[in-house]
């Protein structure tokens, strides 16, 4: 998708929708439709801005319970679009090698910029025993060391953890 931005860096008060499904990066992520990214370039008194979002939905599995789910989100977009800059180290400006640009490439590292480092099918979501492999978010297992209390906690005080964490417990 090409945005031709000539008239609306040379127009104030002038901007240029877009709305379209990005295509070509299916294969790096596990998305379960192409993102649908949309917004506007705006020339706000000779000051070019992209704005708007993008909407998402993976088909991933929880880091935690390996449950399969659907990660949905709407990432923002929002970056300053420049011809030209008076300083080169500048993070913060998009240069343009011309008026005629994709927001493909601004929107995929939004995209992977956004992702939480853990996928979890939910915040609570209390993972697999690392006994017996049951989903604990169904319940708890019926995993219990020879006499002693759940591998799970310590039923006396609720200390989470399991039988290596009892020196730890000792000094709580």
């Amino acid at each position: 998708m090409f945005l031709e931005l000539e008239s609306v860096f040379n127009t104030p008060g002038l901007s240029l929708p877009f709305d379209y499904a990005l295509e070509g990066f299916g294969g790096l992520l596990p998305f379960a439709a192409s993102p649908r990214v949309a917004g506007q370039v705006k020339n706000r008194a000779g000051i070019v801005t992209l704005e708007g979002g993008a909407s998402i939905v993976l088909d991933v599995r929880c880091d935690r319970c390996a449950e399969s789910f659907e990660y949905r989100a709407r990432v923002p977009l929002a970056h300053t679009l420049v011809l030209s800059r008076n300083r080169e180290d500048s993070d913060e400006l998009i240069l343009l090698e011309d008026t005629r640009f994709s927001p493909d490439t601004l929107a995929w590292e939004d995209i992977v910029l956004s992702l939480p480092p853990k996928m979890l099918c939910r915040p609570d979501c209390a993972g697999l025993c690392r006994r017996c492999g049951a989903n604990l978010n169904e319940g708890p297992c019926q995993c219990r060391p020879e006499g002693g209390p759940s591998f799970h906690t310590n039923e006396s005080s609720g200390f989470a953890g399991g039988p290596g964490w009892a020196a730890l417990q000792e000094l709580l």
